[in-house]
């Protein structure tokens, strides 16, 4: 399937990445100096960390400018960009049909009034939004991240079963405002230093990656559900920043089961997954229909957009408390950031990108795994395994200095996540996987 050349940005004269200041070259580092005496000291401390256990500097670049698959640093290094802004850029950088709806909005209107007085473009955005979704009368809570997102799926639980109690996953990553942070199973210590603000609602279970995990799995998840207070199962489809790890076949089906069963609502959380990332709108469509679905990053194509969308009869309870329950905030629903989930979704339609996704992850996958690297995932979500984190840590270092810009996740922190645009062009995959083959190898 053929790039939509119509939707990208590309730099004039670049068929790949410009290394010409070895990175981080002195403007950005004089950029990081800047924001580390002000910003929360927590990001420079987990740097620090994180060179220690690689034995590689893990100082930033400074973002100065992005477009298409492209991002150009202070020092006019010019990267191509493996993550897409955490995935969220499924259009490449800046692509110009969104930017320019979303200017057209500025213009008119950059903020109504929210759930009072709204605008007509955030009726189109809920629109389309609630049109995702399988069933007739869908209803729609929007946000502006996807933790937002989680947060009214939470609190949808609570109005439609009664229950608090919510079973997640180990490996999971939910975000870590305080609702989801409390289900979020990526990393103990996200959530210990807080324990005792978020009440102990949550219970976890194994997240299967293969079908001999999956039994265990499931059982966790039924002996959770038996003391009967539990009114949530939150599960990713495919685990983000978990690893990219592809559960086996049955084991969305099986939660929908136990749910129906014990009277939870199950909950997909597709802010990763969605929007064409894995292949499909939902990804969790391939096994059963959810409750609630919950939709960030993509939606938006780079700005700030989230939804909670759910079955009419689950929706339904937040009307039931004489309007006195509601979840709301200040930028939800703004329109610039509905004008660009209209056209984000209209994109990703017209040209096909969800399918676009599973034929060129598709042949990356082929091409990572015939340069003998472990890889997972589907779509364009894929996980490289690199065995440790520090060895994942100092992998990354080494692309960075080749000019390509990649995260690590995993609960080790051992894989590569790779999130390009769905966009992507792929002459650039090709010399990716050549680079990444070369510093793997000498890592």
């Amino acid at each position: 399937m053929s790039r939509p050349h119509e939707l990208v940005t590309a730099h004039p004269h670049l068929r790949g990445p410009s290394v010409v200041v070895p990175p981080p070259g002195p403007r950005s580092r004089e950029i990081a100096a800047r924001l580390g005496a002000v910003e929360c000291p927590a990001f420079d401390a987990r740097r620090a960390a994180r060179a220690e256990a690689s034995g590689a500097d893990q100082a930033p670049i400074a973002y100065a400018r992005a477009y298409g698959d492209f991002v150009e640093d202070a020092d006019g290094n010019v990267f191509v960009d493996m993550t897409a802004g955490f995935g969220a850029c499924i259009l490449g950088h800046a692509p110009e049909p969104v930017c320019a709806r979303v200017k057209e909005e500025i213009d008119l209107l950059p903020l109504s009034l929210g759930d009072v007085y709204a605008s007509e473009v955030k009726v189109d955005a809920v629109e389309r939004i609630a049109a995702l979704f399988p069933e007739p009368g869908a209803r729609v809570l929007l946000g502006s991240s996807g933790a937002d997102a989680l947060t009214a799926a939470l609190k949808t639980a609570v109005l439609a079963t009664g229950k608090a109690g919510v079973v997640a996953f180990e490996g999971a990553y939910h975000g870590l405002s305080y609702g989801p942070l409390a289900i979020c199973g990526l990393a103990p210590g996200f959530r210990a230093p807080f324990a005792a603000q978020l009440g102990s609602h949550a219970r976890f279970a194994p997240y299967p990656a293969a079908e001999p995990d999956l039994d265990a799995s499931l059982s966790a998840v039924r002996a959770h559900l038996a003391g009967g207070d539990v009114g949530a199962i939150v599960v990713e489809p495919v685990l983000g920043r978990g690893g990219c790890v592809v559960p086996p076949p049955g084991f969305l089906a099986g939660l929908r089961a136990l749910a129906t069963e014990h009277g939870a609502l199950l909950v997909a959380d597709e802010v990763w997954t969605g929007i064409g990332r894995s292949g499909a709108m939902f990804a969790s469509l391939a096994e059963c229909v959810p409750d609630v679905v919950c939709l960030g990053k993509g939606l938006g194509a780079g700005f700030p957009v989230s939804a909670c969308v759910g079955r009419a009869s689950v929706m339904a309870a937040w009307g039931e408390h004489g309007g006195t329950t509601i979840h709301t905030g200040t930028h939800f629903g703004a329109p610039p950031a509905c004008a660009a989930a209209v056209a984000t979704l209209d994109l990703v339609s017209a040209h096909g990108l969800a399918g676009r996704a599973v034929e060129v992850g598709g042949a990356l996958r082929m091409a990572l795994r015939l340069a003998d690297l472990s890889v997972g995932g589907c779509g364009l979500m894929l996980g490289v395994d690199l065995g440790t984190g520090a060895r994942a840590l100092a992998v990354a270092r080494g692309m960075l200095a080749r000019g390509y810009i990649v995260l690590t996740g995993g609960r080790r922190g051992e894989v590569l996540t790779l999130t390009p645009a769905l966009t992507v062009d792929r002459e650039l995959l090709t010399g990716f996987t050549e680079a990444l083959a070369d510093v793997a190898a000498t890592t």
